[in-house]
């Protein structure tokens, strides 16, 4: 262990550190898809779960907790989001005909031609953002290895 200016550290410097470089280049990124969808009026979180109960509905019924399983985000964030999109006209609840106390959800066609706008930008700003990795599908295997816990 090092010490760095009063820092009980492993690393000589900040940069060393993969937690703080995923930290910098997980807000940078963040940034950069804000201001790419800022102009189609949603955030990230909604593209996400927009275009995630798109993708979904394809194997039928979506539930609300599925979405927010398959999205990685809290179940309380996911419901407020999806009553936000419902408010909007891109989404819409219904009851879940097996769970009284879950909600299934759709895709509103305004709902779906919004997601294939936004999938075209948020794909198009990833593309700029990713450009300088010299193996960017060795990248993604590397980033699915961390998502599996492996």
């Amino acid at each position: 262990m090092t010490r760095a200016r009063d820092l009980e550290s492993d690393f000589d410097a900040a940069d060393e550190s993969p937690g703080f470089l995923l930290w910098q280049i997980t807000n940078r990124w963040q940034a950069a898809q804000r201001a790419a969808l800022k102009p189609l009026g949603l955030t990230h979180v909604q593209f996400v779960l927009l275009a995630s109960l798109t993708w979904l509905r394809t194997d039928g019924m979506v539930n609300q907790r599925d979405l927010a399983e398959h999205a990685s985000i809290d179940p309380m964030m996911t419901s407020q989001v999806i009553r936000t999109l419902e408010s909007r006209g891109l989404v819409e609840r219904t009851e879940d005909p097996s769970d009284k106390r879950a909600w299934s959800l759709s895709v509103t066609n305004t709902g779906m031609r919004l997601a294939n706008r936004a999938i075209v930008v948020v794909e198009d700003c990833d593309r700029a953002f990713f450009e300088a990795l010299e193996d960017i599908p060795g990248f993604v295997r590397s980033l699915q290895l961390l998502i599996a816990g492996r």
